[in-house]
């Protein structure tokens, strides 16, 4: 059997060929496509998780934060607490002190002691 290669042949042979490489580029693209569209749904999923973590985050930060200061003025408050009742203790017993000198020194006079 012999083929004869007429030109509307040869041109149908090259169309087809030309078609099936065309249809082929269409499957590849296409499965690229969704391939690229998979990824972009996983990374707007992931973004979303970091978002919802972040926000998560700044609120704790803001809470910490918020603690953090109020420690600061109880602190501060219990601080100056201390410092006063060391001051008034202090002067409690620089009082009872010389109340002590006083009656030290109206025992002597009473005893006679110059």
């Amino acid at each position: 059997m012999i083929f004869e290669f007429t030109l509307a042949n040869v041109i149908a042979i090259f169309g087809s060929f030309i078609g099936a490489l065309w249809a082929l580029l269409k499957v590849i693209g296409a499965q690229g496509e969704r391939r690229i569209n998979e990824r972009f749904d996983d990374m707007t999923k992931v973004m979303a998780e970091v978002a919802a973590t972040q926000h998560s985050n700044a609120a704790a930060t803001l809470e910490l934060e918020r603690e953090f200061r109020k420690h600061q003025a109880d602190m501060a408050r219990e601080y100056l607490r201390r410092d006063d009742f060391v001051r008034h203790v202090g002067i409690i017993e620089t009082r009872i002190d010389n109340f002590a000198l006083r009656m030290e020194r109206a025992l002597d006079n009473l005893g006679g002691k110059p």
